[in-house]
């Protein structure tokens, strides 16, 4: 049993429907394009078309985009992460055609002009250097970098001042024949419609687009080794990433290696690493990990910033708590207590609309369907403490991790 309703487009282009009585409407349009997809040399090219859709289009000038849902109090933005491009709205439901108008003008007739180009080449330029200056920022892509060396998904989604220099309009056109493919293409919505509306609309303004399904060949990357590495930069404290490659979205154990993470280092100010390293020891502002599947691979990563003398202590604290997760299994009581903890935030995070909906997108493009939480709480509830400890045994292992240090100059 589903909570959302589906319509293809003849073009394949998918509309999904989640309806809700609010006045309020989120929607979102999905395009399975990120910078994993971008060719040698091309670094940060998925973001800057991204930054591009909102300039000039065959019948709106720049202010004219940008005044369009604003003017009447929206919300419009948009991301691109390694292996998707979001635009994505929030507004009266009165004015959800205009975003759909909009969406349709800036994805499929952007211009690309020349000194809209420079403009913002000019404006990620700026974003580098910003993302530059926060350490605790930076080393999450440098990490990634290692962790994937040579791979695109290694790559940072900005690009780096050099490859951004280069991208041209030659090089945006062909990646958009290359990447925009129309059967992987979603427009979500999470408002108080009937289907029959959404689907009008739909077939109104999204309908002659031309499909275009070009096979998109992504390579899976090759395995890693362990490694440590230390960069000095001009910074105060030490900051450190240890992780290792993970399980893709559709692996068996992913669910086991979510609830693991959220135990470890995701699940707030209870979470084993914030209560063994901040708590007790009063060594670290910051501590959490993280895990993202992606659909070939995955990222496992803990994060921490300390002061200098300090980090050793941090780094081996950080492995004793693996190495309890590898050697112990979870007792029942604390099993049971992980997952109604993780089944909780889940339920919560429900509650912020936009996120749902583009979640569920993105669930729909990498799987084909999408969960209803009593599904996903079954599927949590479903894992056993033995897979936690196999689980912990394959991507815990210390002889597989990647270490990256920030460490201050002398």
């Amino acid at each position: 049993m589903t909570d959302y309703q589906l319509y293809t487009l003849s073009n394949g282009i998918r509309i999904m429907l989640k309806q809700t009585a609010s006045p309020i409407t989120h929607c979102c349009f999905v395009v399975n394009a990120g910078s994993r997809d971008e060719a040698e040399q091309k670094d940060g090219l998925a973001h800057f078309i991204e930054h591009l859709l909102f300039k000039e289009t065959e019948r709106r000038s720049t202010n004219q985009i940008l005044n369009r849902l604003e003017m009447v109090g929206a919300d419009l933005n948009a991301y691109t992460t390694k292996e998707y491009t979001c635009i994505h709205a929030s507004l009266l439901n009165q004015h959800l055609e205009r975003a759909i108008d909009l969406f349709e003008d800036i994805i499929f007739h952007s211009t690309f002009p020349e000194e809209e180009m420079e403009k913002e080449r000019g404006v990620i330029l700026d974003e580098i250097a910003s993302y530059e200056d926060q350490p605790e920022e930076a080393i999450q892509d440098d990490f990634e970098a290692l962790l994937f060396k040579g791979h695109p998904i290694g790559n940072n989604i900005l690009g780096t001042p050099e490859s951004v220099g280069r991208l041209n309009t030659a090089d945006i056109r062909k990646f958009i024949t290359a990447n925009y493919n129309t059967s992987e293409m979603i427009f979500a919505v999470f408002g108080d419609y009937a289907l029959n509306k959404i689907t009008k609309l739909a077939d109104k303004y999204f309908g002659d687009i031309p499909a275009n399904n070009n096979i998109k060949h992504r390579i899976t990357p090759g395995i890693s080794s362990f490694t440590k590495q230390i960069v000095t930069k001009p910074i105060s404290q030490t900051h450190c990433v240890i992780g290792n490659r993970a399980y893709p979205s559709l692996h068996p154990q992913k669910n086991g290696l979510l609830l693991l993470n959220n135990l470890l280092g995701a699940g707030g100010m209870s979470s084993r690493l914030n209560l063994e390293i901040r708590e007790k020891h009063g060594i670290a502002y910051t501590i959490e990990s993280s895990y993202v599947p992606l659909t070939d691979t995955g990222i496992f990563s803990i994060y921490f910033g300390t002061d200098s003398e300090k980090a050793d202590k941090a780094a081996r604290l950080v492995h004793k708590e693996l190495r309890k997760l590898r050697d112990n299994k979870l007792g029942t009581l604390q099993l049971h207590q992980t997952k109604q903890k993780f089944i909780g935030q889940i339920a919560l995070a429900e509650e912020n609309r936009m996120s749902l909906i583009i979640s569920m997108a993105k669930s729909l493009m990498d799987f084909g369907y999408v969960d209803t939480l009593e599904q996903i709480f079954a599927k949590i509830n479903a894992v056993t403490a033995e897979q936690l400890l196999e689980i912990s045994n394959e991507i815990f292992d210390e002889k597989q991790m990647i270490t990256l240090l920030f460490e201050p100059k002398d």
